[in-house]
């Protein structure tokens, strides 16, 4: 059984699943997840797409699925007893299902550990109780995880094996009918509608006010995930300045999109790691309900930064905008610095290149995979 409740770790499980299947076809797998897992050959016992949520007060409306979702997983642990229990990060649902494991006498692999060393620090050491093996997969968790007497493996980043573009940039251009010397800014404002809602109407008019700045012509590309309908960007401002920028909303190709752009502003999350594997300079950006981040400052302590690229370089490589500070003036500032070819763009792509290098070699799936079955055997 392996359990993923974000577009992120079901992007990375099912590689793992794969690679788990390259060592040992037999196996067959249940669980939670999405439309990745899914084509990975999982059974999906609860679509996770009805979880996705961000932020603490978010969680209350979408109560009814969790606890449905628990259900079913517990259930299945019962009647068919899985051979191990897989979770990917999303803690406060996945460590209810490894005490009702253990419980059980499932084994336990935690592969992609939360995020403990940002919040709630209490959870590290029932994080060691519960579970047979952890892996981890950003460099300085094995050295927090040590600080509390917990061995972990350190497998890399399965993005180094992931991100991976289909076409050279010209290609890319001749497909959508772009002229060569425009410039290519990437609109990226999540895959969740909340955030579509959230940042998409502040990217846009960003987009407007950089056109204006920069003398080049300028085409704003907008990648569009499978949970997005095109209403929802057409709602929240693609319809508003249709008329007035080159804006190209484009579903398919996704890291050829990414890999074409000068710059990009991003929402917060897996998506700036696979920037700084395309070798593209991003501004990040954060935002949720007022109340959310209100809480979310109490229980957030010695963290310096919020998107994954500083934390792996420790230090400040890409900007961050955070809550108020994601305005149409600062991101449209911050997108013109890192378009012209001098100090701050330079500074960034070293920076990038650094992070790259931090994040381990090819392999990380079959390094998870071969500790998975380890689990299994023992």
């Amino acid at each position: 059984m392996i359990v993923s409740g974000e577009a992120s770790g079901d992007m990375h499980g099912a590689r793992l699943v794969r690679a788990m299947r390259d060592l040992s076809p037999e196996l067959c797998f249940c669980g939670m997840g999405g439309t990745e897992l899914r084509a990975a050959g999982v059974e999906i016992l609860y679509d996770a797409h009805k979880l996705a949520v961000v932020g603490i007060t978010e969680v209350i409306s979408h109560l009814g699925d969790i606890l449905a979702a628990r259900r079913a997983l517990i259930r299945r642990m019962r009647e068919g007893r899985p051979a191990l229990l897989i979770l990917i990060d999303y803690p406060d649902f996945n460590l209810l299902l490894a005490a009702k494991a253990r419980k059980l006498g499932i084994p336990i692999f935690y592969y992609i550990s939360p995020q403990v060393w940002a919040w709630r620090k209490g959870r590290t050491g029932k994080i060691g109780r519960l579970t047979d093996r952890i892996a981890v997969i950003l460099p300085f968790e094995k050295e927090f995880y040590d600080g509390y007497g917990i061995k972990v493996d350190f497998v890399g980043h399965p993005l180094v094996d992931g991100v991976r573009t289909s076409m050279k940039k010209a290609d890319f251009l001749r497909q959508h009918h772009i002229p060569e010397n425009t410039t290519l800014i990437g609109l990226l404002p999540g895959s969740r509608s909340k955030e579509i809602r959230n940042l998409l109407p502040d990217f846009l008019q960003a987009a407007a006010l950089l056109a204006d700045r920069v003398k080049k012509e300028c085409t704003f590309l907008l990648p569009r995930a499978a949970s997005i309908p095109e209403a929802l960007l057409r709602e929240h401002g693609v319809s508003k300045f249709h008329n007035r920028l080159d804006i190209r909303v484009i579903s398919e190709n996704r890291y050829d999109l990414m890999a074409a752009c000068d710059a990009v502003v991003a929402a917060s999350g897996t998506v700036t790691l696979e920037l700084a594997l395309l070798h593209v300079p991003a501004v990040v950006t954060y935002r949720v309900s007022p109340r959310t981040y209100r809480i979310g400052r109490l229980l957030v302590r010695n963290v310096k930064y919020f998107s994954l690229v500083n934390l792996i370089g420790d230090k400040k490589i890409i900007p961050e905008l955070l809550q108020d500070e994601v305005t149409p003036e600062r991101i449209a500032g911050e997108l013109a610095q890192m378009l012209t070819d001098g100090p701050a763009r330079q500074n960034i792509l070293a920076g990038l290149a650094e992070v790259r290098h931090h994040l381990g070699g090819p392999g990380a799936s079959e390094r998870a995979a071969k500790i998975a079955l380890e689990c299994m055997q023992r």
